[in-house]
């Protein structure tokens, strides 16, 4: 994504980065190791891989200004993507995207999950966050950058014809955006994550690893 829709539909929000603190506190922290290699495609303002604890952290994405916002250790790639040619088989413990695939095409993600079936690890997994148009569908396309369209349910049935085993699935795990009237609290991060009622969820995780 360009510079410009950086500054227009995804302008810094220092809210994010309560989110992001959060959701490493209440959630990731039990996924990933301190010896483990994390990586963050399409990592945006480096919201959530600058809270990671691990042993290497790596973050790619589109547009070339996203690495002021890195935190020093974490090392930064500007590329797309769709190119992991700059990794080395076999070295990815985890691997997040968040709002990234629903702007790419289907061959795309195709070659990314091709990809990371060498890149990453035995036991490693691909962990993706994003809109769920089954619950967003009003506002899915607001976003003039959506291409593809995916349900939890879709996202699943795709990894899975793309040789992935979905470890968990979770429709609504959080609301579609920060942008709102409640504050960004992280006890109240806190009290949806564990709720098992999800007022506004439109996002979903799934945790997929290779067969």
């Amino acid at each position: 994504m360009s510079g410009e829709y950086h500054h227009t539909r995804f302008a810094p929000d220092p809210r994010r980065g309560v989110l992001w603190r959060a959701l490493w506190r209440f959630h990731f922290r039990k996924l990933i190791k301190p010896d483990h290699c994390v990586l963050e495609l399409g990592a945006g303002y480096g919201d959530f891989i600058n809270t990671v604890v691990a042993r290497r952290r790596i973050a790619i994405d589109r547009w070339p200004g996203f690495i002021a916002y890195l935190a020093p250790e974490v090392e930064g790639v500007a590329g797309n993507a769709v190119d992991l040619d700059f990794l080395d088989d076999q070295s990815i413990d985890f691997v997040f995207a968040s709002n990234l695939f629903e702007h790419l095409t289907k061959d795309d993600l195709a070659s990314i999950l091709a990809q990371l079936r060498r890149k990453l690890r035995p036991g490693g997994t691909l962990n993706i966050l994003q809109p769920n148009y089954r619950y967003a569908f009003r506002e899915y396309f607001d976003d003039y950058t959506h291409v593809s369209i995916y349900s939890h349910i879709s996202m699943a049935d795709f990894l899975t014809a793309n040789g992935y085993a979905v470890l968990e699935n979770h429709p609504r795990f959080l609301p579609l955006t920060v942008i709102s009237r409640l504050p960004v609290s992280p006890r109240l991060i806190q009290a949806y994550l564990l709720s098992p009622i999800k007022p506004m969820g439109k996002q979903m995780l799934i945790r997929a690893r290779p067969n």
